[in-house]
């Protein structure tokens, strides 16, 4: 293997969490590759907000900012790539990107996010992240007191209308289907003026993806200015397969207070951690994992 192609630490995923991660080790000398395959989660989100200093910023900007003061650091690379395979050395790890190059590594982080699996509506997607939302922290205050739709059942369905009634009380839960809550949640929802309706939805109609109004399948209509909704997700990366690394119940990558995964010498940060998905957190996490396996590289070399 060419030394070009050996690294001391190599990232899979070069958004926040990543690149995070990379400046941390940067800035202690250390030889980097972060493969990213350029599709974040938030890529059609027109404004972040709720991460100090930049709220309201283009999420894309802000990435690009990043992404140019980390490879501002001479020992950062930056790979437009897929991580499609990983493997254990002798010495640390093995990744191959799509067009069959290998990569090989010390240590290795997991910063790959996850994939939002969307309801099968039509016009969700084309919606999703501009105004179907998934958190009122990021996005509340700009559709505050606003006619808001909540697309979910069950409990799951019930505290998210509680959530998102400290930001509106124009509130309709829509379950898409037979209601699935129990006698005293729909009391509770009652009391507040909460509205409840089973009909099936057709479509979400927009206009360039900022919700008008829902339709169903009946053919009536209801109007609309914001949708919340949580999908399932799976992970964005084979390679937490290929090395046999823990999930949660949930589907997040279990690590511990050190960022380290359940496989030796693999950490992980960012949203494929953790249900918090937030810039802020995931610049946070992404720094400590950088620190920690920084201070790996020490104990394992002194």
């Amino acid at each position: 293997m060419e030394e070009q192609n050996e690294f001391e630490v190599i990232i899979i995923g070069g958004s926040y969490a990543g690149l995070s991660a990379a400046m941390a080790l940067g800035r202690s000398l250390r030889k980097v590759l972060i493969i990213d395959s350029g599709k974040p989660c938030n890529r059609q989100t027109p404004n972040s907000h709720n991460f100090l200093t930049r709220d309201g910023e283009n999420p894309a900007n802000l990435n690009a900012i990043a992404k140019a003061q980390v490879l501002n650091y001479p020992t950062i690379k930056f790979l437009n790539g897929k991580a499609v395979n990983a493997s254990r050395t002798a010495n640390g790890f093995s990744i191959a990107i799509e067009n069959g190059t290998i990569f090989k590594s010390k240590k290795l982080i997991i910063a790959s996010g996850v994939k939002d699996i969307l309801p099968a509506i039509k016009g969700f997607a084309q919606c999703w992240g501009i105004s179907v939302l998934h958190c009122p922290y990021c996005h509340g205050y700009e559709v505050r007191g606003k006619e808001t739709g909540i697309i979910a059942n069950g409990e799951m369905g019930f505290e998210l209308v509680k959530l998102i009634s400290n930001w509106t009380k124009k509130l309709t839960l829509f379950t898409n289907g037979p209601v699935n809550l129990d006698q005293e949640s729909i009391a509770k929802l009652s009391k507040k003026n909460i509205n409840i309706n089973d009909q099936e939805i057709e479509e979400i109609v927009h206009d360039n993806g900022y919700v008008r109004q829902l339709k169903f399948k009946d053919g009536s209509v209801h109007k609309i200015d914001a949708i919340y909704a949580r999908g399932t997700f799976e992970q964005n990366t084979e390679v937490i397969t290929d090395l046999n690394i823990e999930l949660t119940e949930q589907g997040y990558i279990v690590v511990d207070n050190f960022k380290q995964t359940s496989t030796l010498g693999v950490y992980a940060a960012g949203d494929c951690t953790t249900m918090m998905r937030a810039i802020s957190d995931s610049v946070y996490s992404g720094s400590m994992a950088g620190v920690f396996i920084n201070k790996q590289l020490i104990e394992d070399s002194f």
